[in-house]
């Protein structure tokens, strides 16, 4: 599964504002996107990973993204960083 890659990375960060500043910032190796997720968050953030050569996996929910990053909530978004 493309989403194992999360629970094994040792630096992540989850949500929208966290994963736009790390891909600006040139730290994300990673970016990880559900597909249920509006499309009006969802095309900055992948206009910015395109532009800064970050390749970008699809989850099929929030749910299940959330689940991946270990957390209790839906995401929309996460990102793996550089260590």
């Amino acid at each position: 599964m493309a989403l194992d890659c999360l629970k094994d990375a040792r630096i992540i960060v989850t949500g929208t504002k966290q994963t736009s500043k790390a891909i600006e910032s040139g730290k994300a190796v990673k970016v990880f996107v559900a597909k249920d997720a509006e499309e009006r968050i969802l095309r900055p953030v992948l206009e910015a990973c395109a532009a800064n050569g970050v390749p970008v996996v699809y989850a099929e929910t929030m749910e299940e993204l959330g689940k991946a990053c270990n957390i209790k909530v839906k995401a929309a978004m996460s990102a793996i960083l550089k260590d």
